[in-house]
């Protein structure tokens, strides 16, 4: 009988077979096994047991085909998952190498260098994914670089952005992720094998060089100090940085809410045909997959606190952490690379409708070029507060009347003392407005690519 799926990321609904597959049971006793051979076969290079039993202890531990479901059968027995693994190990060798199985180490040697062997694979999963999607966001800023778009803040028309520069700004958080990846890959991808209190007991002097050897057969970088555990802060910083795509993915799939609303329609995702937007309303087309981004990242995100809590662990540990431990990792890492997976879809068929974000910088009647207004008139050698009382009033009186505010400004002596007709429809040209937003998009753009090729 299978056992229920309870959890949606059990079920399938959520996280990639490839994702999946590195926080399956039988994956986590792999790279125990694989710790155990790799700890034999350094110990045997520094002579502090045999080549033969060394070399016996690798070879079960990698070709034994040891199963997660006899680890259970002896665990079962034992109340004990590592001693469950060693025995399991042990009936794989000769009674002459089985003394040496596990030799010096203690449970959380394998353990914690498991989790940084699970963390290493699944970041060779997910960064890709965030290069791949700093690529795809560029791309997209340079497309619509020259198209002037409504820039709001509090909600509200602020003034005239490139609709690029949107595109732009995640390009450049994306690829920051990418810097950020790379360089806390030295803190938190940990090899440790110094045994129960972090001494190296039982191997002494050699304890040091066997670990160096053991990490790098792993691919992973030696505990300089350690206690029974690896320090707590290596786990909240990789939280914390993959809590951070998730915002980051988060405000992306914010902005395409927003920006799909009835009321701005500015862009839409992809609705596939046959689709279905509402069970009871035919004709709607939801950001469902934007908002599953936003859903997932809160859930993400509540994983940081419970990371910073298992930090304060008590003496040289205890087992305050270990049971969360097994959700938040997987957790963390299955949800984050689902959500990659989303918002590139949701990217890369984004449409995006150029007549409604040009029709949007109309809706105030022209009053979002007041910023350029002022700029006019204190270049004319009015105050600045003088200027700016004067296009704040004009503005509010052409909002009650309904009037476009340039017309309001052709029949106020405030302006028309200053300004010629000419000087004023100049103004109402959103095109001349970008500012620096192309140079700006440019510099993102090349700054991107030169991050994402040092991946290739």
């Amino acid at each position: 009988m299978q056992p229920l799926a309870i959890l949606p990321i059990d079920n399938g609904r959520y996280g990639t077979r490839e994702m999946l597959e590195i926080f399956s049971e039988q994956r986590k006793v792999d790279y125990q096994l694989e710790i155990e051979g790799a700890a034999a076969v350094s110990q045997s290079e520094t002579g502090m047991i045999s080549k033969s039993a060394g070399k016996e202890i690798f070879k079960a531990a990698m070709y034994g085909k040891i199963t997660a479901k006899r680890i259970k059968q002896l665990e079962a027995k034992s109340d004990h998952d590592t001693a469950a693994l060693v025995e399991s190990l042990s009936e794989k060798c000769s009674k002459n190498a089985r003394p040496w199985i596990h030799y010096g180490l203690t449970s959380n040697d394998l353990v914690d260098t498991s989790n940084s062997m699970q963390m290493r694979d699944a970041l060779q999963v997910i960064e890709p994914k965030v290069a791949r999607m700093a690529s795809m966001l560029a791309k997209k800023a340079v497309k619509h670089a020259k198209v002037p778009a409504v820039g709001r803040t509090h909600g509200q028309h602020a003034s005239i952005i490139s609709f690029g520069l949107k595109f732009a700004n995640w390009a450049a958080e994306m690829a920051k992720h990418v810097e950020r990846i790379e360089e806390i890959k030295k803190r938190i991808l940990i090899c440790k094998t110094l045994g129960v209190v972090g001494t190296g007991s039982l191997m002494g002097a050699k304890s040091l060089e066997v670990q160096r050897r053991a990490a790098r057969r792993l691919r992973l970088f030696p505990a300089e100090v350690a206690t029974q555990v690896v320090p707590r802060e290596r786990y909240a910083e990789y939280v914390f940085e993959l809590a951070l795509i998730g915002a980051t993915l988060e405000k992306i799939a914010t902005e395409v809410r927003n920006l799909q609303r009835t009321e701005i329609g500015e862009v839409a995702e992809q609705f596939k045909k046959g689709q279905m937007g509402s069970s009871a309303v035919p004709v709607k087309r939801n950001p469902i997959k934007s908002e599953r981004v936003s859903s997932l990242s809160r859930l993400v995100r509540s994983q940081v606190a419970l990371a910073f809590e298992n930090i304060p662990l008590w003496h040289e540990r205890d087992l305050s952490n270990s049971a969360n431990e097994r959700f938040l990792i997987p957790t963390v890492s299955i949800l984050v690379d689902e959500m990659l997976e989303a918002m590139t879809g949701i990217v890369s068929n984004l449409m995006v409708d150029e007549k409604r974000i040009a029709d949007n910088l109309y809706v105030t009647k022209g009053q979002i070029f007041a910023e350029f207004v002022l700029e006019a008139l204190i270049k004319k050698g009015i105050p600045r507060f003088v200027a700016y009382r004067d296009v704040q009033r004009v503005a509010f009186e052409a909002s009650d009347k309904g009037m476009p505010y340039k017309d309001a400004i052709k029949k106020d002596r405030a302006f028309t003392s200053k300004l010629t007709d000419r000087e004023i429809d100049a103004i109402f040209s959103p095109e001349k407005h970008l500012g620096a937003s192309p140079a700006i998009i440019s510099n993102v753009e090349k700054s991107v690519r030169k991050t994402v090729s040092k991946l290739a």
